[in-house]
């Protein structure tokens, strides 16, 4: 049988298209996106609805953002789903999130993320992260390995920077390639990440972290010194008491938003 006829719809290579076809993942992710009418549900890129029809039946409305043209079709006439969604045809890296809020109800949002935009788009959505109470993605493994990494570890870098420094992170499941069609060539998992009430470490103004962070993972082989060297001074990291010999795998998360702070007070 091949795969058109069993899905009624060809996954599409230019979409980064695999789709969730095991019912025992897909109950295990439903239970830790956990839905409910208190919050906004929001699913990015719903493909074929293996999650939106599982999470829409517990729920009044869900609100979906889809870019396939062709998939918003099928849900638009979907007998069981076309009453319970609100669908936004559109591309999730350049959607106003913000627009979903509803007076006194946080968004819990959750995906089944294609790797090429996974990254960006959590950039993007970290930006609504007070108006989020959850977000649960899958993602290939080594996405989530980054997400959760600590200090010191090849996988720790400028995205598990800035997710820690919005989010709690906290891996779900890992999901083994056999539970998609077509089986993708990769591990997948599950990383639910919690936006804090209040940051642990507040920085005064974001978009120094990210450009501090970005600019300090830029060569990762080098020092702290040697990739800050236009940003910070020998006697700013005497101050912060940071060792800026150090590599910036190395570096803990409070430790690039105290410099990042430094920068903010330097620049008034």
């Amino acid at each position: 049988m091949s795969n058109k006829v069993h899905l009624g719809h060809t996954a599409r290579k230019r979409f980064g298209q695999n789709f969730l076809t095991d019912q025992g993942v897909i109950s295990s992710i439903v239970g830790a996106i956990a839905p409910d009418n208190d919050h906004v549900m929001v699913e990015i890129g719903p493909g074929l609805g293996a999650l939106t029809e599982p999470v829409a039946d517990m729920i009044d409305n869900l609100t979906v953002v889809e870019l396939d043209r062709d998939l918003v079709k099928r849900l638009q006439y979907h007998p069981v789903l076309k009453d319970k969604l609100t669908i936004h045809q559109g591309d999730a890296l350049q959607f106003d999130f913000g627009q979903l809020q509803q007076p006194g109800k946080k968004m819990k949002v959750f995906g089944n993320l294609p790797y090429n935009i996974s990254t960006p788009l959590m950039f993007h959505l970290f930006e609504f992260a007070e108006q989020i109470e959850t977000m649960h993605f899958m993602l290939q493994k080594e996405v989530v390995l980054r997400l959760s990494a600590s200090p010191g570890t090849k996988a720790y870098g400028r995205l598990t920077v800035m997710a820690q420094y919005y989010c709690q992170v906290v891996p779900v499941l890992e999901v083994p390639p056999t539970s998609f069609t077509p089986a993708p060539k990769v591990d997948s998992a599950v990383i639910r990440l919690l936006p804090f009430e209040v940051k642990p470490w507040p920085c005064k103004n974001v978009d120094v972290l990210r450009h501090l962070v970005t600019t300090a993972f830029n060569m990762r082989r080098k020092t702290l010194r040697n990739n800050l060297k236009t940003l910070l001074s020998d006697e700013d990291f005497a101050a912060l008491q940071i060792d800026a010999s150090l590599r910036p795998e190395q570096i803990s998360v409070p430790q690039y938003v105290a410099m990042a702070n430094m920068l903010c007070d330097k620049k008034d």
